[in-house]
């Protein structure tokens, strides 16, 4: 059996290959990406539009966040596995940010938590890793900023705001990030950024030049409801599978040709 992937194995990785990451909620999901060869799992807070039907990720609270968590770490051998801090619950207070942090690994047993911001949120991520948590950091589109945004939009174009998007890089370097997420950035940025920290990048929809990419994990398997983002490759179109597959049975039942003799006890 592989290794478990390590933080200093993953930082290994920069410049020499490139690895991937996808999102997982429960532990049927985790155990299968992970028996595929994913090096690391985000159990995301994205789980509030793609499992729990809300419209957003704002109102995702800790403890779903935690419930999904330990259900994935029950799922996973090998993957590193990061717990995604919801909206609030990193920011308000660097004790309240801590301590949410930790149950993250205390309690959800997740080997690192992601926290969106840059160098504003600084005081929380140093407080965050000098307690024992390492943080993936996010940067770019951070979609728990979604009502200051104003919607899902491309970050960084223009010079003031590349160059506000490389400052926020270089400080989540200082603060101790492990390595760091670039959400919808142009793929020019992503590569300067790439380049000016010593940290792995992450992209999503950020081009090839990061050193390595996460996408969601509904998304890929063509599960995810409405138009997949422009970023979004979809490897299985399994939703439509699935829906074929349960209206066969559900004609079968009505039609009575289920459960048939090789189906039933004797």
């Amino acid at each position: 059996m592989p290794s478990k992937v390590t933080i200093p194995e993953l930082q290994s990785w920069k410049g020499n290959r490139s690895f991937s990451m996808l999102t997982a909620y429960d532990a049927p999901f985790a155990r299968l990406v992970d028996q595929a060869g994913i090096d690391v799992i985000l159990v995301g807070d994205s789980l509030g539009m793609v499992v729990l039907g809300y419209q957003s990720t704002i109102p995702v609270t800790m403890e779903e966040m935690l419930h999904h968590t330990r259900a994935a770490s029950r799922g996973n051998t090998r993957a590193l596995l990061v717990g995604d801090m919801p909206f609030m619950a990193a920011g308000v207070s660097v004790e309240e940010t801590v301590r949410n942090a930790g149950r993250f690994v205390k309690e959800g047993g997740a080997h690192a938590v992601k926290i969106e911001g840059g160098e504003e949120i600084g005081p929380h991520v140093r407080a965050t890793v000098s307690a024992g948590v390492p943080v993936l950091g996010h940067i770019g589109l951070t979609p728990q900023d979604l009502l200051v945004l104003g919607g899902y939009k491309v970050q960084g174009r223009g010079e003031a705001a590349g160059r506000r998007i490389l400052d926020d890089a270089r400080a989540l370097e200082g603060m101790g990030v492990f390595a760091m997420v670039l959400e919808c950035l142009p793929a020019g940025l992503a590569a300067k950024v790439t380049a000016s920290v010593g940290v792995p990048t992450i992209g999503i929809g950020a081009g090839p030049s990061c050193d390595g990419q996460i996408l969601v994990l509904n998304d890929i398997l063509g599960m995810c409801a409405g138009r997949a983002a422009r970023f979004v490759k979809v490897y299985a179109d399994l939703g439509a599978g699935m829906k074929a597959a349960v209206g066969r049975y559900a004609a079968e039942v009505r039609g009575g040709q289920y459960p048939d003799a090789g189906h039933s006890y004797q």
